[in-house]
Order: C-alpha cells, then structure tokens, then sequence
C-alpha cells in the first residue's frame, strides 16, 4: 500500500488520512484502516482561551466530526447557544456542567444535544477532557466567543 502522503498512487480503497485528521505527525499517508495514538496529536489551543483540541476524524463535506476536547479548569462557554446538528459527549476525566441546568458530566457520562436545542453556558471545575462528536456542522453561525472559523469546526 501505497504511503504518499500527497494522495498520489493510491491503492483502490486507501485514503489519504491527512485530508480527514489535520494536525497529523509527517509519515502518515494513504491508508485503508487509521489507527491514531491520540498521544501523538499535539493540543490545538482555540481562540477562547483555555480551550483545546485534537481533531481526530472530520469530513469536510458533512461537516461531520470527532474530537477530544480539553477544558482547563475554571473554562466554558460563556452564553447560552444552539448546534447546526447533534451533539454528542463523552466525559473522559473531569467535571463538566452545564450550569444553567445542573447537568453535570463526570467520567464515564454520555451526554447528547439534540441538533438546534439551545443549551450553555457551561464551566469546567476542573481540568476536563470529553470526546466530542458531531454529525454534521458545529454551529449555524460562528459564536462570539471564536475569533476563527476554525474554531466552530
């Protein structure tokens, strides 16, 4: 199998992974199956600070994605907002609220927001990390709390 990473040569079936997954250590190319040690993918800081990400899958044309998400503590969203699709988390370790309800999520906790249902702000108590997924795109438009349409991807 071809490992171009410039998406020449492929094999039927193989893909360049660099097209779905930015952020990429060099080496990384045309590939059937995608394996990430997430370890390996540095942290993205967003424009709002003590916000990151590491992309881990997107599909550009849905809008699609899966992302772990890290909250520094003390860090949320600071109003009330809706998605352009579902929203699904995963808490991995942390506590994550939303404050305005209560709901709170905790390690272990999956968390679903159902596609234009307006929900936020939220704090991080503590250093929090989920997994976030989306099935489609993020956000109708760019939330004032982004500097960069890179950040509502």
């Amino acid at each position: 199998m071809s490992n171009d990473t410039h998406g020449n040569d492929n094999e039927e079936g193989a893909m360049n992974v660099k097209d779905f997954v930015p952020n990429l250590p060099d080496g990384v190319g045309d590939l059937s199956e995608v394996l990430l040690k997430a370890d390996a993918i540095p942290w993205r800081e967003k424009t709002l600070k003590g916000l990151h990400e590491k992309v881990l899958w997107r599909d550009e044309d849905s809008g699609s994605s899966i992302a772990l998400i890290r909250f520094e503590k003390g860090v949320g969203i600071p109003s009330p907002h809706s998605h352009a699709s579902n929203q699904f988390m995963f808490c991995l370790e942390g506590k994550y609220e939303y404050t305005k309800t209560g709901v709170t999520l905790n390690p272990g906790s999956f968390y679903w927001n159902p596609k234009g249902h307006v929900h936020g702000p939220t704090m991080a108590h503590e250093e929090t990390i989920v997994l976030e997924m989306y099935d489609g795109p993020h956000y109708p438009q760019r939330p004032d709390w982004y500097e960069s349409d890179e950040d509502m991807r």
